[in-house]
């Protein structure tokens, strides 16, 4: 089948893409991180995001990483790992995720098939832009328990129970932390340096464990 395109701005949707094609994309584009692949069905998209987007990735995975450690758990971080399912013919890259509940299943593995280990406990999707497909069902397909998504302004938790993702005050994979907790030190970041908002969290950190 031939391939169609749909370009805006910051992205680039391709049609009759088979799975194939996907997998070589994913490999080809090893060397350009910043590129973010989603796959449903046939359907391709191609984001490139913007710095806000990075900028906010970089802080959620720096608290989670720092929530971890005072809440003594262990954790393996796999960045933009790709997660895909050819028998589900769907794939995405979060910008974050991890393994904390299911780290010592997956210590060790150099290469996850998540058609034989269970998927990361936690994504991480900052929304400035949405996608043109919807990530979520692909989230959901592969069995992630929970995502955390912010848009710039507001943190949202969600967790998937019965294939459906519901919204909580609170984090299943990070326990006792709060949303309006996390988004606190989000708001905070554009007016103190990184490594002092850290430090300010982890402090924050000792009161509720």
């Amino acid at each position: 089948m031939t391939a169609t395109l749909i370009q805006s701005p910051d992205r680039v949707v391709l049609k009759n893409i088979s799975w194939q094609s996907y997998q070589s994309l994913i490999v080809d584009f090893e060397r350009e991180p910043a590129m973010r692949l989603t796959y449903d069905r046939g359907t391709l998209e191609i984001r490139m995001p913007l710095a806000p987007h990075e900028t906010y990735k970089k802080i959620l995975g720096r608290l989670i990483e720092a929530a971890t450690e005072e809440l003594n758990l262990e954790i393996r971080s796999l960045g933009s790992l790709t997660c895909s399912r050819e028998d589900l013919a769907k794939g995405l890259e979060p910008d974050q995720c991890y393994y904390i509940q299911n780290e010592a299943i997956v210590r060790g593995v150099a290469q996850i098939d998540l058609a034989k280990l269970p998927p990361p406990d936690l994504a991480v999707e900052i929304d400035i832009t949405s996608s043109s497909l919807d990530r979520f069902s692909i989230y959901a397909a592969l069995k992630v328990t929970e995502i955390w998504r912010y848009d710039g302004q507001i943190l949202t938790i969600y967790e998937l129970v019965e294939n459906e993702y519901v919204i909580r005050d609170s984090s299943l994979a990070l326990p006792r932390l709060q949303t309006a907790d996390i988004l606190r030190f989000l708001s905070l970041s554009t007016s103190i340096g990184k490594n002092n908002l850290v430090k300010q969290f982890r402090q924050s950190l000792k009161t509720i464990t």
